[in-house]
């Protein structure tokens, strides 16, 4: 679902796909950096920024490892980006993660002109996207980022719920 505020969609060439198009193949990349992150016993959120149709950034969760609770896969992501780049502007720059990211995180995408945001599962509880604030789309800060959510929602909410369920001994 689409809930960018004011952008202008692209409209393709015959001959090229419109940006959606690689979305469901850039967010399994992100699944698979989630599956990484449960194997190290973290939260399973991966995300990898594309730049000009390659990858420039991959991460997953790192907070339990690195001991910092900024260690999120977007803010790891958004760093590994800014020095592929050589700027911490990532504009033309599309992230993928698997889960609607929290606050902290959008602000960073704010911070870092981000073009666009493309997420799997909600958040119901922490996501700034759309879920519980609107941070990529309020238009009183100096860029907004436009946005789609639900790409693969349930594989990346499924992979979600079966690690807590494990964390909490629940079949």
């Amino acid at each position: 679902m689409d809930i960018s505020k004011g952008t202008q969609p692209v409209m393709p060439t015959p001959e090229q796909s419109p940006p959606e198009a690689d979305d469901a193949r850039w967010m399994r990349e992100a699944l698979r950096l989630a599956e990484a992150a449960r194997d190290a016993d973290e939260v399973p959120v991966g995300c990898i920024i594309v730049h000009d149709g390659r990858a420039i950034a991959r991460a997953h969760n790192q907070r339990e490892t690195l001991r910092d609770p900024t260690a999120h896969a977007e803010m790891i992501a958004i760093t590994q980006a800014a020095e592929a780049l050589d700027s911490w502007r990532l504009e033309g720059c599309t992230l993928y993660v698997t889960l609607e990211p929290c606050a902290m995180c959008a602000g960073a995408m704010v911070q870092a002109r981000l073009e666009r945001l493309v997420y799997g599962a909600a958040d119901p509880k922490a996501g700034a996207v759309a879920s519980v604030f609107r941070l990529l789309a309020e238009p009183r800060l100096n860029h907004c980022v436009g946005t789609t959510g639900g790409v693969l929602a349930e594989l990346c909410g499924a992979i979600l719920t079966a690690f807590f369920q494990a964390k909490r001994g629940k079949d």
